[in-house]
């Protein structure tokens, strides 16, 4: 960044970290059919591409205005089922690299910065309860779908690019967990799904200018309606809503907190009896403060069921 004094660089990467790469927009993912019942020793892996572009939502009294984001990513991702003291569990782990452009006006003078780089890895470890007993191949394909409760933990991880001498990372440098529960029922080929859980932020002590920089927990709330045309052949529309994920920087923390609506649309589309490519966009609705993105995502994976001899 150039042609402007500390103090406003400071201003502008907060809030550009804040809204546009520092992942506080991780409430913003869209993940139907998370909680899905599935048989133990079934092994998947992935790839997808995404595009995330629009705008930030400040303060009314911030100097830094036509914040702008552009944000490719390409991710990887392998997991697998298998039981856990008589219930389903999963493990799954996504390792994504990102190509992001960002501008904005700071007191009317053009900023842009560019960064390429790994991003923050994740892994989610989840666990069926009600409905998530762990059952045979056969028992699974002779049972009738019910209500599936089942709840998870995700793990960012401080695996992304980071530098702490620049304003704007791919990385944030600090760990965060979001715990989560969630809800499937089944009305014929019509699915309803409700997901709660929220995100806690680790401090990150090299923020840049040798600052320490912290974040509240960030809610987030999920509602999934969607309909199977056939196995593996559906469709949903998808509503969340977080709130909260205040910065604090040195102890200071920002004027508003982040209260914002995203909707979306789902679709996978089986290709053969192991592959499948989901598609998805999604939008801002409603934001009050932080990011207000359009987001398509394309994804390839493939699922294997080990089947006992």
């Amino acid at each position: 960044m150039t042609g402007t004094g500390p103090p406003v660089r400071i201003s502008l990467g907060a809030a550009l970290m804040a809204a546009a790469i520092g992942r506080p927009t991780r409430a913003q993912e869209i993940e139907p059919r998370a909680y899905a019942a599935t048989p133990p020793g079934a092994l998947f892996a992935g790839v997808a591409l995404g595009y995330t572009t629009g705008g930030v939502v400040l303060e009314a009294t911030s100097p830094v205005t036509d914040v702008r984001a552009h944000v490719t990513t390409g991710s990887l991702a392998v997991g697998g089922t298998f039981a856990f003291f008589g219930r389903t569990a999963s493990a799954a782990i996504g390792l994504p690299y990102a190509w992001a452009r960002i501008s904005g006006n700071v007191f009317e003078e053009a900023q842009r910065v560019k960064r390429v780089g790994l991003a923050d890895a994740r892994l989610r470890l989840a666990v069926g309860l009600l409905g998530g007993r762990a059952m045979s191949l056969q028992e699974f394909a002779r049972r009738k779908p019910s209500t599936y409760v089942g709840t998870s933990v995700t793990i960012a991880m401080p695996t992304g690019q980071y530098y702490s001498d620049k304003l704007i990372n791919v990385g944030t440098n600090r760990w965060a967990f979001k715990p989560e529960i969630g809800a499937s029922r089944p009305f014929g080929p019509w699915t309803v799904e409700l997901h709660a859980g929220a995100w806690f932020f680790m401090r990150n002590s090299s923020f840049f200018p040798d600052q320490t920089k912290a974040q509240d927990p960030l809610v987030s709330l999920q509602s999934h309606v969607g309909y199977t045309f056939r196995p593996r052949l559906w469709i949903t529309g998808n509503v969340v809503f977080y709130a909260g994920g205040r910065a604090v920087i040195d102890g200071a923390p920002a004027p508003e907190r982040q209260e914002n609506t995203r909707v979306g649309l789902t679709a996978s589309v089986p290709v053969t009896q192991s592959h499948a490519v989901k598609l998805a966009w999604s939008k801002g609705a409603i934001t009050r403060v932080g990011s207000s993105f359009v987001t398509w995502t394309a994804a390839w994976q493939t699922t294997m069921i080990r089947r006992p001899p």
